[in-house]
């Protein structure tokens, strides 16, 4: 049984049919065996197969994927956080601390409250939960940020903007800034210079847009390389 019509419009979590049929594109099985949208998207019947074509990229986790999030409530037992996806994410206590901390003297906000940045790992990804993605910050590098700069993008660009081997993320780091690109479409830079920060955020943005251009690493690296001059004069 389908619960979809030719050229229908789908948002995430939308039941689209159950398991016996056909089902291509952005989509998972919930608890239940039936297929549901990953992503805003238009179906399309190819045949016996039904397909979710996005119209737009959403950010699909993965476990292992690095994102940058914002804690958007404290728990009981942890955090919630904003993961830039259509699922809840949640931050246990556990993998937030990197030490033992005495939590019937010391509240859960002030290690970390609303409103903060964090840059974290999935854990785990179970869709059959009430916080789908489980994160960590038990790795080098994750925590919580105290100041920089939060660039949004689409998530589909995200490998534009860290280039074939890296490439791209190696002409930025000509500014001599930390960046993290998180897979969810978020990208965070912190410079000692905040003329420094400001550019390289342009430049992050200039790469979403043009990132069908041909060459655009050799561009951007020149563009780069253009701002350092100009501020040696």
């Amino acid at each position: 049984m389908h619960f979809v019509a030719p050229r229908q419009l789908v948002f995430p979590g939308d039941l689209i049919a159950t398991g016996g049929h056909k089902v291509e594109g952005p989509v998972y099985v919930d608890s239940s065996g039936r297929y549901r949208s990953l992503v805003i998207g238009l179906v399309e019947f190819r045949g016996s197969t039904i397909v979710v074509v996005p119209l737009e990229g959403i950010y699909r986790p993965r476990a292992g994927d690095l994102i940058v999030g914002y804690v958007t409530d404290v728990l009981g037992t942890g955090w919630e956080v904003d993961a830039k996806s259509f699922m809840p994410a949640y931050l246990p206590v556990s993998e937030a601390l990197h030490k033992h901390v005495d939590l019937e003297t010391t509240p859960l906000t002030a290690l970390l409250n609303v409103g903060d940045v964090v840059i974290a790992k999935i854990k785990d990804v179970d869709l059959t939960e009430e916080y789908p993605i489980i994160l960590t910050l038990k790795e080098e590098k994750l925590g919580k940020v105290e100041s920089g700069t939060v660039i949004e993008i689409t998530p589909v660009r995200v490998p534009r903007v860290i280039g074939k081997k890296g490439s791209m993320l190696n002409a930025l780091s000509r500014l001599g800034c930390t960046i993290a690109v998180g897979q969810n479409g978020r990208v965070w830079v912190k410079c000692k210079d905040v003329e420094d920060e400001a550019f390289l955020a342009a430049i992050i943005k200039k790469i979403e847009r043009e990132s069908h251009v041909m060459g655009l690493t050799d561009r951007v690296r020149a563009e780069i390389e253009k701002y350092l001059s100009s501020k040696q004069r």
